[in-house]
């Protein structure tokens, strides 16, 4: 539940930094070298790289626990059924 929240404060944060970006400008015209261009602001990778991760493991977790606990499931009804076996072979 932790990373849920996390995922969402990380994912919420990026949109302050979208909304506060201008407006692109009008077409240039003719070349212009890159290092001649003004700097814009860029999102950091680094929240968007966490929020992926932490979405990845919660979905590697919920499947081993899934897993888990269907496997419990299964385990208990071969007892069962071991149990049934053994008691209709009394002699």
């Amino acid at each position: 539940m932790l990373a849920v929240v996390a995922v969402v404060l990380l994912l919420g944060g990026g949109a302050t930094v979208r909304a506060a970006q201008p407006p692109p400008s009008a077409a240039q015209e003719g070349f212009v070298p890159v290092d001649q261009l003004p700097q814009q602001e860029a999102m950091p990778a680094a929240p968007l790289v966490g929020g992926a991760y932490a979405v990845a493991w919660v979905v590697i977790f919920g499947y081993l626990w899934s897993v888990k606990r269907r496997l419990g499931t299964v385990e208990r009804e071969l007892a069962e059924v071991s149990r049934r076996v053994n008691g209709g072979q009394r002699a």
